[in-house]
């Protein structure tokens, strides 16, 4: 595992993962468009889930650029892209098991997500995440679900519509194992430097 951190701290590497999410987070703020014209101003930061996701890990990426840390953004990429990363192709899973097809948009969906829950921790090693900046994400991760789920403002897959309390259940969890994710993965005393 060791020999893939040279090729991700590769400078050429980070540009090219910068642009890629920069690119796929664009196209996710666009995707919400239907979702953001009937959702409350108040609202509309936690909305778009997987695209402020990938902005956040974007953001993480340039600092890398820089030859800089970002510990609270690194600490909002990794829990934030792990937790919408696997909701997102169980949603789709889902989609396709309770309505027998799934448009090609689904299946893309399930490829982008799956690397988006990979690549925030492929690159935790290279992470500052102290105690307290994992406080702050679990603050803001537990309140979107409430946004989410109590204010009813979720991402809207229309024939799962009617497990939207099972789908809140799973989702306070899948949180929860994110940021113990995070956590293993971040806060330790063997990590690398960026870039090489």
């Amino acid at each position: 595992m060791k020999l893939i951190y040279p090729i991700l701290a590769n400078r050429q590497v980070l540009i090219i993962l910068f642009i890629i999410n920069l690119l796929g987070t664009i196209y996710g703020y666009i995707w919400y468009e239907p979702q953001f014209k009937v959702t409350p101003t108040i609202f509309l930061p936690f909305v778009p889930d997987s695209p402020t996701a990938s902005l956040f890990f974007t953001i993480v990426l340039f600092a890398f650029i820089l030859k800089k840390n970002w510990p609270l953004f690194e600490a909002l990429a990794i829990v934030t892209l792990f937790k919408y990363g696997v909701w997102a192709v169980v949603m789709n899973v889902l989609t396709l098991i309770v309505t027998g097809s799934l448009p090609w948009q689904g299946y893309m969906l399930i490829i982008s997500h799956g690397a988006m829950a990979i690549e925030g921790i492929l690159y935790s090693p290279f992470y500052r995440i102290k105690l307290k900046h994992l406080v702050i994400v679990a603050i803001w991760t537990m309140h979107n679900d409430i946004i989410d789920y109590v204010f009813m403002q979720y991402p809207k897959y229309g024939a799962l519509d009617i497990y939207v309390k099972e789908i809140g259940y799973f989702t306070f969890w899948l949180s929860v194992i994110s940021l113990a994710i995070a956590y293993y993965c971040s806060i330790r005393k063997n990590r690398l430097r960026l870039p090489i």
